[in-house]
């Protein structure tokens, strides 16, 4: 049935389609369309199924239902999920630290070195007791002298600190012995039996008290206390006290900072100056000062600003002479790149209080005959940059323009063998103290380099330019100064260290004293001492944290320079020892 239904609408189809295909190959002429409305096309919309179509087939297949079903048996388990845990760093541990240690060596020239040092927690740190005693010796001869050339220096310390909330105080005490020959004089140069009969030994004591504090609230903020006794085997003494407290203001936004200072030195000497061919008198010196120093501090993002003046009072109460000072006191500091480069900058002046003290632990050669007088540092003016070139490569470079009067300086004493005195430090071998006023332009550079924890290098130099009021040459002043210095922890056991020093030329004067004569009419000679570098080496090795051994080389090129007019030094030295940390 279905099949002649289709043969039926194959024919009808054909029958239509025949005459259409005669229609198309008739010529049916050409016309003329003329389209009055422009095209505009539409979108219709698309057409859609309104019925879904039935299947309509004589062979449907059904699915099969299927059933499951699960055979399941309990299994028992014993298993538990441990919980987990963060890796954790490893950390190095902190180095043990020791309250106590001992140093020792041995050297050639006799040369000893002792260190021992204990410190004492209480209270949970609340009090702190430090005690340390240091002593450094020597018994070698030196060949460029027939005299003795010993020397050892002896110091005892302990302390006391007290800390809490509010407040920081602390005292402490101090004993120095140190042992000094004027040994500079040259062989064959005086006669043996004079050589012989002369005591050139020199010894220094003194005795100091030290008293700090600090508050955390309140105007006082903070006070240093000074009082020593300082004499030496001539019958010379001195004593010397210190007071100095500081307040602060906080106005506004600002800080003002009141700093006070009394300063008293008095002292006597039992011989007169070797300037004289008679040792008849002695001479006394006493000078005290009182100072305020205010300043305000100013901070400014970048900018560091301290403005203050010091005004001092100083009073010769010997020769009952007294005078009034103004200093300036203004420094600033400002980053101009972060850390890598900081201009600073300042003009600073004070009076300058000298003792016998201060200047025997400059020269200790010196005559027990000094003239004692304060130094008016008129001003100190300087300027400069330093930071950082490199992440770890420092530098500092400051130039600098001084006035000073009364400066002192380390001259020759003249040659005096008019005198009898008990010591003998009347050949030319020893220093009085010389004043004159000097103008200083002086340059320092500086570098610093850290190539890594464990290795620091570094380096300085220092140019100076004197101009003296006397015309005189700067006594015993270089013009050039320069150090380079090394330090290196190879591992965790070995370390070396080493320095070297160079201090360019120097200018002295000898004279000879002459009866009936002031010292300007002395027959005198300026004589010029060598330049002179200086290298020392140390190195050392742990075994663990408490035990070290070490070895120290002085003077490694053996260099037979003076250091002062007629006093050569030891050559090579090497000494070695042990340190030891421990418990007490």
């Amino acid at each position: 049935m279905i099949r002649l239904r289709k043969n039926i609408l194959s024919i009808l189809l054909l029958s239509l389609l025949g005459p259409l295909q005669a229609q198309e190959q008739k010529d049916i002429g050409t016309e003329t369309v003329t389209v009055v409305k422009p095209y505009s096309p539409t979108v219709s919309d698309a057409f859609k199924l309104k019925s879904s179509p039935v299947l309509d087939d004589s062979i449907v297949l059904q699915k099969k239902k299927i059933d499951y079903n699960i055979f399941s048996v309990p299994v028992a388990s014993t298993f538990t999920p441990a919980k987990g845990k963060a890796a954790r760093v490893k950390k190095t541990p902190p180095p043990r630290l020791f309250n106590s240690y001992a140093s020792v060596g041995l050297g050639n020239f006799n040369n000893a070195l002792l260190d021992l040092y204990t410190s004492r927690e209480l209270n949970r740190g609340e009090d702190l007791f430090d005690i340390g005693l240091r002593h450094h010796s020597s018994r070698g001869d030196i060949e460029s002298t027939p005299l003795d050339a010993n020397f050892y220096d002896t110091k005892l310390e302990g302390s006391y600190a007290k800390k809490n909330r509010d407040m920081e105080w602390g005292a402490g005490l101090e004993f120095q012995h140190q042992l000094y020959n004027w040994y500079g004089v040259a062989q064959e140069e005086f006669d043996p039996a004079l050589i012989s009969g002369l005591d050139e030994t020199q010894n220094y004591f003194s005795i100091g008290a030290t008293a700090d504090i600090e508050m955390e609230d309140g105007f006082f903020k903070k006070g240093n206390l000074l009082l020593r006794r300082f004499w030496d085997a001539t019958e010379s003494g001195e004593n010397r006290i210190v007071v100095q407290p500081t307040i602060e203001l906080p106005i506004t936004d600002e800080l003002v900072t009141i700093g006070t200072k009394l300063d008293y030195v008095s002292g006597n000497f039992e011989n007169e100056s070797l300037n004289s061919t008679v040792n008849t008198m002695g001479s006394n010196y006493s000078h005290f000062q009182v100072g305020v120093t205010p300043s305000l501090l100013i901070l400014r993002d970048d900018l560091t600003l301290n403005l203050g003046a010091s005004l001092v009072y100083g009073l010769d109460t010997e020769n009952s002479d007294s005078q009034f000072f103004i200093y300036p006191s203004v420094t600033a500091s400002y980053r101009v790149v972060e850390d890598n480069v900081i201009a600073y900058g300042g003009i600073e002046g004070k009076l300058r209080q000298n003792s016998y003290y201060d200047l025997v632990a400059e020269n200790p050669f010196v005559s027990p005959t000094l003239e004692i007088q304060p130094t008016d540092q008129q001003y100190d003016a300087y300027i400069g940059l330093k930071g950082q070139l490199l992440p770890n490569l420092g530098y500092n470079l400051k130039g600098s323009y001084t006035a000073e009067n009364r400066r002192p300086l380390f001259l020759l004493n003249p040659e005096n063998t008019l005198r009898t005195d008990d010591s003998g430090y009347f050949l030319g071998n020893s220093f009085q103290v010389f004043y004159d006023d000097i103008k200083t332009l002086g340059f320092f550079g500086e570098l610093n380099l850290d190539i890594n924890r464990n290795f620091t290098l570094g380096m300085n130099v220092e140019f100076y330019d004197y101009d003296t009021e006397t015309d005189n040459p700067a006594w015993n002043l270089p013009n050039i100064k320069g150090a380079l210095f090394m330090d290196y922890q190879i591992d965790e056991n070995w370390f070396v260290g080493g320095n070297l020093f160079y201090v360019g030329e120097r200018e002295d004067l000898e004279a000879q004293a002459i009866a009936n004569a002031t010292p300007s009419e002395f027959p005198a000679a300026i004589i010029s001492l060598d330049a002179f570098f200086d290298a020392n080496l140390q190195a050392g090795y742990r075994f663990n944290e408490q035990l070290t051994i070490f070895v120290k080389a002085s003077n490694l090129a053996n260099n037979d320079y003076q250091r002062w007019a007629n006093f050569r030094v030891q050559g090579f030295q090497a000494l070695a020892g042990v340190s030891y940390k421990f418990d007490m």
